[in-house]
C-alpha cells in the first residue's frame, strides 16, 4: 500500500519530535485534528511506526551506564533462509540492541550492551561466535556518541536535531 503525501508529513513530523502534540501537527499539515489522529492510527496500524523512543545523553546521566559494542559478523549462510535464519538467533539474545545485514567485508553488524567489557567479551566467545554458521567476529567498543539518530551530543548549538527536507 503506498502513502499519501499527507501521511509521509506526519512521519517526518514524528520521527523529528514524537512528543509533538496532535494540535501542532494538524496546523503543520492543514489537517483537522482527527485526521492527524486516525492517520497515526493507520500508520501504527500498519507497523510503519513501530515505537516511540527518547534519545538519552547518557553520559549525563549520573549513572554507570555499562559498555556498548559493534560487532562485525562474517556468516555462511544456509540454503533457503540465507541470513535471516541466523539474524533472528542473534537479536533474540537479550544483550543485542540492533542486528543489520550489511554489504561488504562482514555480513552482520551486531550492535550491544552489557555492564563491563568482560560481560560483552563473555557474549562473544560463549553466545554469538558458537552459533552455527558463525565464521568469525570483530568487536569495536563505543568510546564516545557524538550524533545518534540524528540528535547531536555535545553541541553549543540550542536546536541539535537535524532537519533534511525531502
Amino acid at each position: 500500500m503506498l502513502m499519501n503525501e499527507k501521511e509521509l508529513e506526519v512521519l517526518q513530523i514524528l520521527e523529528g519530535d514524537a512528543r509533538i502534540s496532535i494540535e501542532t501537527i494538524a496546523d503543520m499539515v492543514e489537517l483537522t485534528e482527527e485526521e492527524v489522529q486516525n492517520i497515526i492510527k493507520s500508520l501504527e496500524e500498519r507497523e510503519i511506526i513501530l515505537n516511540y523512543q527518547t534519545v538519552i545523553n547518557w553520559d549525563k546521566a549520573p549513572i554507570d551506564d555499562g559498555v556498548a559494542a559493534m560487532i562485525d559478523v562474517k556468516v555462511a549462510p544456509k540454503r533457503d533462509v540465507g541470513f535471516d535464519s541466523l539474524a533472528e538467533r542473534i537479536y533474540r539474545f537479550p544483550e543485542v540492541k540492533a542486528v543489520y545485514l550489511m554489504s561488504g567485508a562482514y555480513d552482520l553488524s551486531v550492535q550491544i550492551e552489557g555492564k563491563s567489557m568482560k560481560e560483552v567479551a563473555f557474549f562473544v566467545s560463549n553466545k554469538l561466535s558458537t552459533l552455527d554458521s558463525v565464521l568469525s567476529t570483530t568487536t569495536h567498543f563505543l568510546l564516545k556518541k557524538y550524533k545518534h539518530d540524528g540528535i547531536i551530543f555535545e553541541s553549543d548549538k540550542k536546536d541539535k536535531r537535524i532537519v533534511v527536507s525531502p
